[in-house]
């Protein structure tokens, strides 16, 4: 399901810039798949890591434990990183792991040996010139701190640029951990400076780093967060809610759902009659079945593939504006890409820097799209992946490749 949404997209992009069929096979290939089963208290679980297009630069993708991982799942997310990365800007090209596990079944003792293992499997197709993991779903800096140490012990050498998402004491950014939230919220305020409304609501569906960091974010600025949900449900309050307070309970009875508020599910925030919605959860939610209900005026995708192809095609239809993955949640790999550029150097930027050029990295990637989307009246997901596919197509014929 999830790579034929990849493809349906990759055909609608490629209608509209008039791709040979040599561009398209070299869209449609992947450099390396490889796939291994790890070991672990007498359960094999499937494990992958792939990259996609490696034309602009090393592999770079996060590496998920979720129970609903597949090798589709993997190509399609490896495929994004390729797009993500390439509409950034940066010298990436895209990568993504995964293993079919539920996380939540194991101690931590077991989560950090699964972890080893991971890296043991695949540390001869992983490092820092070659394909750089990070954290996704289900995966932290801690995990990544354990990945790291395992690296370093099979290989006799420190390289901390070969994962990124680490504690700070083993090289990772402190700008690192909000940048997904940061980069969206970016976004959230350039929309914002375009319409004379100023009140607006917003819900946020997912609430775990990336959603809840956006709600933290919008709701110390005072904007209005009505509603939030997580894997249990969700809540809603007209006047907005507090996120601090809703985050404490969530840390204190593992949801939020126990707060007191008005109970919603999960398909009922995706249908609220607000401004925003704020997709952070997982792919596939809004579907050519509930499209017709979305009454939000605008969607950011802080989740990957949370839309689905036709449902994009009928919001455009519409006249609801989607700021798609590739750019919304793209702040993440940029937040990596500084984190990886300290690695290699050697060297540490101050914060302030970092802010100030990740906001305005930011700002011109929506600005590019924006603009395409305004001159050639597209969709936000067409006008990006253009800009991204033009961007790996010439590198790869400066290679010689096509």
């Amino acid at each position: 399901m999830v790579f034929e949404n990849v493809s349906s997209i990759l055909k609608r992009v490629s209608n509209y810039m008039g791709l040979s069929e040599s561009e398209i096979y070299v869209l449609s290939s992947f450099k390396r798949i490889k796939r291994e089963e790890i070991e672990l208290n007498g359960n094999k679980y499937p494990a992958w890591r792939i990259v996609h297009n490696d034309a602009l630069g090393p592999g770079k993708g996060g590496i998920r434990f979720h129970p609903n991982v597949s090798e589709d799942e993997v190509k399609s997310l490896s495929f994004w990183m390729s797009i993500k990365n390439s509409l950034a800007g940066i010298p990436f090209g895209g990568a993504k792991g995964g293993v079919k596990v539920d996380p939540k079944t194991l101690s931590p003792e077991e989560l950090e040996e699964l972890s080893r293992k991971y890296i043991r499997a695949f540390h001869d197709v992983i490092g820092e010139n070659k394909d750089v993991p990070a954290p996704d779903v289900y995966t932290n800096p801690t995990i990544m701190g354990w990945m790291l140490d395992e690296y370093e012990k099979i290989k006799e050498r420190h390289e901390p640029g070969m994962i990124t998402g680490k504690p700070i004491v083993l090289g990772g950014c402190k700008f690192r951990g909000t940048s997904t939230s940061k980069g969206g919220f970016i976004i959230f305020e350039e929309i914002l400076s375009t319409i004379e409304k100023k009140d607006v609501t917003i819900a946020v569906q997912g609430f775990g780093n990336a959603g809840y960091n956006f709600a933290k974010m919008a709701y110390d600025e005072g904007y209005k967060v009505v509603a939030v949900s997580d894997s249990k449900g969700g809540i809603y309050d007209e006047n907005g809610l507090n996120i601090d307070e809703v985050k404490k309970i969530k840390s204190e009875k593992g949801t939020v759902i126990e707060f007191d508020a008005q109970k919603i599910s999960n398909k009922e925030i995706l249908e609220l009659d607000v401004d925003f919605l704020i997709l952070a959860a997982l792919e596939n939610q809004i579907t050519e079945n509930n499209v017709e209900n979305i009454k939000a005026r605008n969607i950011i995708e802080l989740a990957n593939g949370p839309v689905t192809p036709e449902a994009d095609k009928r919001l455009f239809e519409r006249g609801i504006f989607v700021v798609p993955d590739i750019l919304a949640n793209s702040g993440g790999v940029i937040g990596s890409y500084f984190e990886w550029i300290q690695n290699k150097t050697g060297g540490a930027f101050e914060s302030s820097y970092l802010e100030e050029r990740f906001e305005k990295m930011m700002k011109e990637n929506y600005s590019k799209v924006y603009e395409v989307y305004k001159r050639d009246g597209v969709d936000m997901r067409t006008a990006a992946y253009s800009l991204a596919i033009r961007r790996i197509l010439d590198a790869e014929k400066a290679r010689g490749r096509i």
